[in-house]
């Protein structure tokens, strides 16, 4: 069976960070690839001229989807209120592009900064999930004004200490008990903590918005130890239409580069890894 899906490729696998000239370098490039859609790594929205994005993504013929960076200055769980406000403050910043750009889903880990990876006592970490909650929740109410949706994404062991599974975005979700809440999955981050791909995906279910995939070592789709089939089955049973979006990280931008840990190239180039990843998905979610 076919899946119903749209194919999207992060800007996050040419360039970082995205500003305007990145969208008008790339939307044509990742149009005539055959991608119908993109996903746009917003790290900093003051580089971005909103309006000419958005004529960008107009006159290519792109839907897009926002993916959110949380460095350690974002993070709703720290206990620094400032650095709690710098966080809202960004998220109602990418929340505005959203409406400007006619993209309905805000996708990222955004419940904590990435890379904080910490043992601590069982009181604190409960005490920073509720702090995630309420303050998603919040976010949320930020979000359905807009009418966007949140598409949580859960991070591996090595990148968070809060939500590493489907079954923990989904109690996230379900405790922050709000109809802008949602998921995203991302299949390189599944290959390290899920036991069984098309279980975490049937388990996300109805509330699955968003997908990312790359390689069990973050290559091209196609090119490593991912259970495709498991994934298929699993987007299939849920009947999901999403897109689907290639998400990687290109070595040449050495501070992204240090902040994903890659230290070589994973393809002979970034534009054969898009292409090359998106002639495996539709051959293999075609069939």
């Amino acid at each position: 069976m076919a899946l119903q899906v749209t194919y999207g490729a992060s800007t996050w696998l040419w360039t970082s960070p995205f500003q305007t000239s990145s969208a008008i370098e790339l939307f044509p490039k990742i149009k005539a690839m055959g991608f119908d859609a993109v996903e746009i790594a917003v790290e900093d929205p003051g580089l971005i001229d909103g309006p000419a994005v958005a004529e960008a993504l107009r006159s290519n013929g792109l839907q897009a989807v926002i993916c959110g960076a949380f460095g350690p200055t974002r993070d709703l769980t720290h206990e620094d209120a400032a650095i709690r406000e710098n966080c809202f403050r960004y998220i109602e910043a990418c929340l505005d592009l959203c409406v400007l750009w006619n993209i309905k889903i805000f996708a990222g880990p955004m419940y904590s900064a990435v890379g904080k990876a910490r043992m601590v006592p069982p009181e604190q970490r409960e005490a920073e999930w509720q702090m995630a909650v309420a303050n998603l929740r919040l976010v949320c109410e930020m979000a359905e004004s807009r009418g966007v949706r949140l598409a949580i994404e859960p991070l591996n062991r090595f990148e968070s200490d809060l939500v590493n599974t489907a079954a923990d975005v989904l109690r996230l979700v379900n405790d922050i008990g709000h109809p802008a809440a949602g998921i995203l999955l991302d299949g390189f981050h599944m290959n390290i903590e899920e036991r069984d791909l098309e279980a975490a995906v049937r388990l996300a279910g109805g509330k699955l918005l968003h997908v990312q995939v790359s390689e069990n070592y973050r290559g091209s789709p196609g090119t490593g130890l991912t259970r495709w089939d498991a994934l298929k089955a699993g987007l299939e049973a849920i009947g999901y239409q999403g897109i689907v979006a290639i998400e990687s990280f290109t070595p040449e931008v050495q501070e992204l580069a240090e902040a994903v840990c890659i230290w070589r190239p994973f393809h002979d180039s970034q534009d054969g890894f898009a292409a090359d990843g998106l002639k495996f998905l539709k051959d293999y979610f075609n069939r």
